[in-house]
């Protein structure tokens, strides 16, 4: 009775495939958490000790609706010193609930029921089901590690239609970590132009590059207006329970978003914007110190996956490998639930990230070195069941 009151477009959508697989494997005392891009690190101390005192001083009431305005100001400033993004406070930018409900708002402000939503794919895996919950038809452009993951304008071209409405980017990408260059842009902005698309990137790992600055989109001349650009707080700045993003774009394209956010959550908590403020004010050091222990992470764990003889691109940006594990005979979801049952390591299975995925498990390495070597270890010890007992989930 309780599933039929249900309406259909929530009942069809399955579940995150990456909660299941963290919450499954939190019933387990010795799990390494590979599955969930959640930094090992606290948030700062001089941040935390700034919202002790804003507590005892009792800022606990709402904020104006956009956001604290010196925030905004800050979050300004921030963006243009580091990524030549120019955006007025007042106006131009929106602090959201984390970089989720960013992302909720634009789709739900732009798209009409019909339009449809072109998603890079492998790509994180909520955005086809927001845009589903609107409405939208979600098409895939297919990347592949051959090219890096990255978007390429002529897969990019063969999809777009006549209702083609919205483009969704995430680079660093989650989950593969490929990285977009200012001229891997250049014409696929020619496309959005042509084709009068409307760009929601989502730049929330932007600060997490490895050899080369973050390259936004929306900093190519003429794509300001064409672009809702999306961060948050959560990954550079272990800041994930803060739960404090932010929208920029156009006045009159944030407006429109700022009546759903009025609506719906009225404010972003104060702590964690005042947490945020901290951050942007006194924490860009720690942020710099947080990057290049994970750079270091990376370029042992990836190598690590090689010698395994699990192929894995270097990635870029963002704190995650994308390996392959197609020389096992199992599936992505096999694989990553014989590896969880057996070894108590958690991955997420490349097929949830959508087309080009399956083949693929992602791991975080937002983990310790220790857990990382170990994770290494029992990944080692499961590919070598498998080709002694030819495993299968039902053994």
């Amino acid at each position: 009775m309780g599933s039929e009151r249900i309406a259909p477009l929530v009942r069809d959508i399955p579940p995150s495939g990456i909660r299941a697989f963290f919450e499954t494997g939190a019933g387990r005392k010795d799990t390494i958490q590979l599955g969930v891009g959640e930094p090992d690190f606290v948030t700062p101390e001089h941040v935390r000790e700034a919202c002790i005192r804003a507590l005892n001083e009792g800022r606990t009431s709402y904020t104006p609706n956009a956001g604290l305005p010196e925030l905004r100001e800050e979050i300004s400033y921030y963006l243009n010193g580091s990524f030549r993004l120019k955006y007025e406070p007042e106006h131009e930018i929106l602090v959201t609930v984390g970089s989720s409900e960013a992302v909720d708002l634009a789709l739900r402000t732009f798209l009409t029921p019909g339009d449809e939503v072109l998603i890079p794919a492998p790509g994180y895996i909520a955005y086809s089901p927001i845009a589903r919950l609107h409405g939208a038809e979600v098409v895939e452009i297919p990347s592949s590690a051959e090219r890096n993951f990255k978007l390429e304008a002529d897969e990019l071209a063969a999809r777009i239609t006549p209702r083609s409405k919205i483009l969704v980017v995430n680079y660093p990408c989650n989950p593969t970590g490929a990285v977009m260059t200012e001229e891997d842009w250049l014409p696929i902005a020619e496309l959005v132009t042509q084709h009068d698309l409307l760009v929601i990137s989502d730049e929330v790992y932007a600060e997490l590059t490895y050899g080369q600055r973050h390259f936004s989109i929306a900093a190519l001349p003429g794509m300001k207006d064409r672009c809702i650009v999306i961060g948050g707080f959560s990954k550079a700045f272990a800041m994930t329970g803060w739960r404090i993003g932010y929208a920029c774009g156009d006045r009159e394209l944030i407006a429109g978003m700022l009546k759903i956010h009025q609506y719906t959550i009225m404010c972003a908590p104060v702590l964690g914007q005042i947490a945020a403020l901290e951050s942007l004010r006194s924490g860009l050091d720690a942020k710099d110190r947080m990057k290049a222990e994970y750079d270091g992470r990376r370029v042992m764990f990836v190598q690590g996956l090689n010698e395994l003889g699990m192929r894995c691109h270097i990635p870029e940006g963002a704190f995650y490998a994308f390996p392959s594990i197609g020389d096992t005979g199992l599936s992505s979801e096999q694989f990553a639930r014989g590896l969880l049952q057996e070894e108590g390591v958690a991955t997420v299975p490349g097929h949830v990230f959508g087309v080009g995925g399956e083949g693929h498990i992602r791991c975080s390495y937002a983990a310790s070195r220790e857990k990382l070597c170990e994770a290494l270890e029992r990944i080692e010890r499961f590919k070598k069941a498998i080709q002694k007992t030819s495993f299968t989930l039902c053994h």
